[in-house]
């Protein structure tokens, strides 16, 4: 437990902020071990689109998730009143909440709140709906459509579902959405307005209007004759991202809260760093400043050297410049170490690049990193990038003694986050 002044001299004791449940939905498996033991494996989730026929589409393949039951999570009612990103936030939350073996009830409702965002949000009942009013006229719009669209009801689902009732807000900040969800949750708890938060992303995007939006932009891959070999961060060879969707949800509690109740904790979060490159809408600044100062306010907050960091689970999108930019940005803050024993990989490059939903996934991943001392690899690095230079754990994942892991979020609008994990020392 920390202190600091808020200013007007009062000492604020700030609050140790544990993980104590994962929950994962992703193109590599429903479910945390599943998608774990899959990128364990290198295997990619990147397939064919079969949600929409893609064939007058540049691009034509994303990272589905297959085989996902909404209704074994929600009761059948109340799935038609939600779009999917909702369903995979509940989903996630759900199995998340178990993980932890928390209980909600009368008793900590109050204290226990719900962060989940999301990026795009409702992009498909947007689609479905207008398609309807076109032809059908305003009277055949469901009622359910608003409700479906707001970013901020996979929160208000989740709230509802589980009966918590403390801090309820939804972050919206393009790709770095999870990892700000989770980062400001980590302050409500370090505060003390809450004693746990639901928090993380989710996404489900991989629609026409979607596809074809990130099409008019030039940001997606078109390699769909090798839609497994096509998410290739830091490769030579990378021509864009590929889309994914899912989600990741974390369960932070205050440190305390979680050993009172016997909690199993997976980590700490120890860190948490937000900032903007002040450039332009979609590209990163050039010299990588904004995220460079995102992951050296993440240090300062952790009290921590770089050379401390073990780990880092990269924004890594597969796109040039931002593969570039955030080698760049890493080696002006680790120095000599970012070439010399940090590891550093992108799981993006199995999963796609899941949007709003990436950084609670990728969050999760880190923990899991910590826990099982593996650290996951960056596929399809075949012929790296000249200016792409640090150890990006090649094809092959890697055993390590992972005491600290870092993972950044770099989202349009040039907004930045990164967090900051490490084993609970005592």
């Amino acid at each position: 437990m920390s202190d600091n002044s808020n200013g007007g001299g009062r000492l604020v004791r700030l609050r140790r902020v544990v993980v104590t449940g994962l929950g994962l939905i992703t193109p590599l498996g429903i479910g945390v071990e599943e998608s774990w033991s899959a990128m364990l494996a290198g295997r990619s989730g990147i397939g064919p689109i079969t949600h929409f026929d893609a064939s007058a589409f540049s691009t034509q393949i994303a990272g589905e998730v297959n085989g996902f039951v909404p209704e074994n999570y929600i009761e059948p009612k109340e799935v038609k009143k939600m779009d999917r990103f909702i369903q995979f936030g509940i989903a996630a939350a759900d199995m998340a909440l178990k993980n932890s073996g928390l209980n909600i009830d009368a008793g900590n409702a109050e204290r226990v709140g719900v962060a989940i965002g999301a990026g795009m949000g409702g992009l498909p009942i947007i689609e479905k709906c207008h398609s309807v009013f076109l032809n059908r006229g305003p009277r055949r719009i469901t009622p359910f459509f608003i409700p479906s669209v707001l970013i901020n009801l996979t929160s208000g689902q989740v709230s509802m579902k589980f009966g918590a009732k403390g801090p309820n807000l939804a972050e919206v900040t393009a790709c770095a959405t999870g990892s700000h969800s989770i980062g400001d949750s980590f302050r409500i708890i370090e505060r003390g307005d809450a004693d746990v938060m639901i928090t993380g992303g989710s996404e489900a995007c991989i629609i026409s209007l979607g596809i074809g939006g990130f099409n008019a932009m030039k940001a997606l891959s078109t390699r769909n004759s090798e839609p497994e070999l096509a998410s290739r961060p830091f490769d030579i060879g990378r021509d864009g991202f590929v889309m994914g969707e899912g989600a990741g949800v974390l369960i932070l509690e205050d440190l305390d809260h979680a050993r009172a109740r016997g909690a199993e904790i997976y980590a700490e979060i120890v860190g948490y760093g937000m900032t903007a490159d002040a450039y332009h809408m979609t590209t990163p600044d050039p010299n990588g400043d904004g995220a460079a100062r995102c992951m050296a306010m993440a240090l300062r907050g952790a009290g921590i050297q770089p050379t401390d960091v073990q780990y880092i689970n990269a924004h890594g999108t597969s796109t040039k410049y931002g593969d570039e930019l955030e080698t760049k940005a890493i080696k002006r803050v680790f120095g000599n170490y970012a070439k010399g024993g940090l590891a550093v990989s992108s799981t993006k490059s199995m999963t796609g690049h899941l949007l709003g939903a990436a950084g609670g996934v990728e969050a999760a991943v880190s923990v899991l990193a910590i826990r099982d001392g593996k650290i996951p690899p960056t596929i399809n690095l075949d012929n790296p990038d000249p200016e792409c230079d640090l150890d990006y754990v090649p094809n092959t994942y890697r055993k390590s003694n992972v005491s600290v892991a870092m993972s950044n979020s770099f989202g349009f609008g040039g907004t930045n986050a990164c967090l900051i994990f490490s084993k609970l020392s005592h």
